[in-house]
């Protein structure tokens, strides 16, 4: 990855890391797994524009579940912590925000590196396919 799709990468990751902040501050248990999923699926979508993709919203919505659902099965503890320190008053407002930003960042980098990948895939594909169509045909007959 270049160092201009880094930064972009880096700030659109952050600023939605910041938005899930934002909704898991709410006392509501739950609710921050919902503003999770509305985030990546942005977030997302956001990416992919980076890499030269463009993918409908269920399609992004399908990848933020797995990025999450990845990221969550390897930090059961975090999740946990998360959504159960907003049975605490005043501790909730701090805890599980904090977690939901190191969860998101680390969720946005490991999907902006499988799109990096994919879109690269893909890239490189269509470019064989279009050297294979532009090579000129040897011709099967022979010459009598």
């Amino acid at each position: 990855m270049d160092e201009a799709k880094k930064q972009k990468c880096h700030a659109i990751i952050h600023s939605h890391a910041v938005a899930a902040a934002a909704g898991n501050a709410v006392p509501v248990p739950g609710l921050g797994v919902a503003v999770d999923l509305v985030t990546m699926t942005t977030m997302t979508m956001s990416l992919c524009a980076v890499f030269g993709g463009n993918i409908s919203e269920e399609a992004a919505k399908t990848l933020a579940i797995a990025a999450l659902k990845n990221t969550m099965l390897k930090q059961p503890i975090r999740t946990l912590a998360k959504e159960l320190s907003k049975l605490v008053p005043g501790l909730g407002q701090v805890v599980a925000p904090s977690i939901a930003v190191v969860m998101l960042e680390a969720a946005g980098w490991v999907l902006a590196s499988d799109l990096e990948r994919k879109f690269a895939d893909s890239t490189s594909k269509d470019n064989t396919k279009d050297a294979r169509s532009s090579r000129p045909r040897a011709s099967t007959r022979k010459n009598a």
